[in-house]
């Protein structure tokens, strides 16, 4: 399928991407466009300072933290940048982290046009995918298309698409103040983690501004400038409205 994959970054301890230590596999490419990106310079597919890597390659590193994995229920993370904008390359390093018995996550926002061709793709990858991180960014479609460039629509579909192969999921929610958490959006992402069915676990993640300095460091103008960062109570409160989706 595809041998060559375009890697953003790795990080090798990795403890906040999945269960256990993670050897988390920063992919290039995005197809959304969130104003608070931390990852600007992940947008294109082939940046001048992307790696260019072979599966077994990949395999390689990862190898080497293996007895980390096995004692803390670890494993590799592919995250982005959008990983599923390399569906062949993904597909084939995940069939060969299974044949080393490796557990196996995805960390996506459901970027990804569900074509007959990708929906083969996806088919093959969740075969081989152990969990799902999903981030649900915003149910409100205008809301939606204003914070994250593009309409939302797209992402139900391939959330539904992998809640229909019963691979479990977790659910991820930056809160945003003001953009990311009314009252009625969390509700209704509630109620679409309900209809998943699969969906394990929920984690908010406060907004920071941590990406600003990249944003102008590469020449662009941080849309968010001046936003403010969630408080503890505001935090606790969203996470509350969303863990009704898993009664």
């Amino acid at each position: 399928m595809s041998n060559i994959g375009y890697v953003h970054s790795i990080e090798t301890f990795g403890n906040v991407d999945g269960p256990g230590i993670r050897f988390v596999l920063f992919l290039q490419g995005c197809s959304l466009r969130c104003k608070y990106c931390h990852n600007r310079d992940s947008w294109s597919l082939k940046d001048n300072d992307a790696k260019e890597m072979t599966v077994d390659e990949v395999v390689h590193e990862i190898l080497k933290y293996r007895e980390f994995f096995e004692a803390s229920g670890g494993g590799i993370t592919a995250s982005g940048g959008e990983p599923l904008m390399q569906l062949p390359f993904l597909v084939d390093l995940f069939k060969a982290c299974k044949a080393h018995g490796i557990h196996t996550n995805i960390d996506t926002s459901g970027g990804l046009v569900l074509s007959d061709r990708n929906v083969s793709l996806m088919t093959e990858l969740l075969k081989v995918t152990d969990l799902v991180m999903l981030d649900l960014k915003l149910m409100d479609p205008k809301g939606h298309k204003d914070l994250i460039g593009f309409p939302n629509e797209h992402i139900f579909e391939v959330a539904r698409f992998i809640a229909a192969t019963n691979t479990p999921i977790w659910v991820r929610r930056v809160i945003v103040p003001g953009l990311t958490d009314s009252e009625k959006d969390l509700k209704l992402t509630a109620d679409f983690i309900k209809e998943l069915g699969v969906v394990e676990k929920i984690e908010v993640l406060p907004y920071h501004s941590i990406g600003e300095g990249k944003w102008e460091e590469l020449g662009y103008e941080y849309p968010l400038k001046g936003q403010r960062a969630p408080t503890k109570e505001e935090m606790e409160w969203a996470e509350a409205i969303l863990k009704t989706g898993l009664e």
